[in-house]
């Protein structure tokens, strides 16, 4: 079985350097860079299985090297930050990251939190399996095809990262049912210890500029849910 290949882009040499070695000791594959331009030239060149950035690089700082990802690939991409600051966790997420861990960070979390979304990734492919029987399922406009695991919109399809695509199987498991954030995160997100629910909030925001705004209510107090 092949290493699971991580990009991890820090400009701080301590943290790089026994981050590094902390996740070969769990048996990852890293190619460790310091700044943001040769993270992108990694990326490009060594086509990793998840990139993990720090927010505050240099080159080409974490936000913006995360959306140029994002342009080209669906891999999954976690966010180191400093600070737990509402700002830098948002942009983060809003510029397509999956997920995002707070400096200082203990090795083992990270590694928890890293193999928590590798599995959202592959259980996607599973929760679609499991509502391929249903056929093609549609919401006003928006049509999922959990078996091709396509989205299309008014007839044009519709490009989900692979979390977002798991949130809509969610959401459409259950259409018309209020979902609390607990619940999604627990779902979505594998967060069996409880978890940020802004990593909801946002991805929940994304989702809805792809799927038409009014397709997911909010429910105020309780979660949100899909509209028919």
């Amino acid at each position: 079985m092949a290493e699971t290949h991580v990009l991890f882009v820090e400009d701080d040499d301590v943290i790089r350097e026994a981050t590094t070695l902390a996740l070969e000791r769990d048996g990852f594959k890293v190619t460790a860079v310091p700044e943001g331009l040769a993270g992108l030239a990694a990326f490009r060149e060594r086509h990793p299985d998840l990139a993990l950035l720090d927010v505050m690089v240099p080159g080409l700082d974490g936000v913006s090297l995360c959306r140029r990802i994002r342009d080209e690939s669906t891999v999954p991409v976690i966010m180191l930050s400093a600070r737990a600051d509402a700002i830098d966790v948002v942009l983060g997420l809003e510029a397509g990251a999956d997920d995002y861990v707070t400096k200082p960070f203990d090795g083992a979390v990270l590694t928890a939190r890293i193999r928590a979304v590798l599995r959202r990734f592959s259980q996607a492919s599973a929760a679609a399996a499991d509502q391929a029987e249903a056929g093609v399922m549609s919401f006003g406009d928006v049509e999922l095809d959990p078996d091709a695991m396509e989205v299309r919109r008014g007839g044009e399809p519709v490009a989900l990262t692979p979390t977002e695509m798991r949130l809509l199987l969610e959401f459409s498991a259950a259409p018309g049912s209020v979902l609390s954030r607990d619940r999604l995160l627990e779902r979505v997100w594998d967060y069996g210890w409880g978890g940020d629910t802004r990593v909801v909030d946002v991805h929940v925001q994304r989702l809805r500029a792809k799927i038409g705004q009014d397709r997911i209510e909010t429910v105020r107090g309780f979660g949100y849910k899909l509209r028919g």
